[in-house]
């Protein structure tokens, strides 16, 4: 799910004319064919925060709603280096990915977006979590720290969560900004 959440993330960056500054790449692309974040060449990966720094930026955190969801989202992909070490916090439909060719298995948390056949492009981020993960489709509310890494030469970002909750109540699942 996260190779075509990061290609469906990018047609829908592509659709929404929210940035100047484009992270996608699409010329750049892993073995898997999903476009890889183009930074800049001075932004330094932030792997691992220190507990300082998590702690100073443990303050801001920045709430995505459902009217503006793609819109901020893709703001933080467009602007990926403005929020590298925040704390994100949204709710929306988790979701699982595993690529059979490697055994690869990708969580990420997302909202569908418009398009002409249904799911054609979907907003969110991949998610780390270092505890059990909920079931697929679920609704949750997801914080984290939005962080980049590597995978085979080509950097993404994902979130490192801190919490992920099942809410009760389901939000809205298709958005349109």
């Amino acid at each position: 799910m996260k190779r075509i959440i990061v290609v469906l993330l990018a047609c829908g960056l592509l659709l929404s004319g929210c940035g100047t500054k484009a992270p996608v790449n699409q010329n750049a692309k892993n073995d898997n064919g999903v476009p890889a974040v183009n930074l800049p060449a001075d932004t330094q990966p932030k792997h691992q925060l220190s507990s300082e720094e998590r702690e100073a930026l443990a303050d801001e955190v920045i709430i995505i709603k459902e009217k503006m969801f793609i819109a901020q989202t893709n703001d933080i992909y467009f602007n990926a280096e403005d929020y590298l070490g925040k704390t994100i916090k949204y709710e929306g439909i988790f979701d699982i990915y595993e690529i059979p060719e490697t055994g690869a298995v990708y969580y990420s948390v997302i909202r569908y977006g418009p398009g002409c056949c249904g799911i054609d492009a979907n907003a969110g981020f991949e998610v780390r979590w270092d505890k059990e993960y909920p079931q697929q489709n679920e609704w949750v509310e997801a914080v984290g720290v939005l962080e980049e890494y590597d995978e085979n030469g080509y950097w993404y970002l994902r979130l490192a969560l801190s919490s992920l909750n099942v809410l009760p109540t389901r939000g809205e699942e298709y958005v349109e900004q």
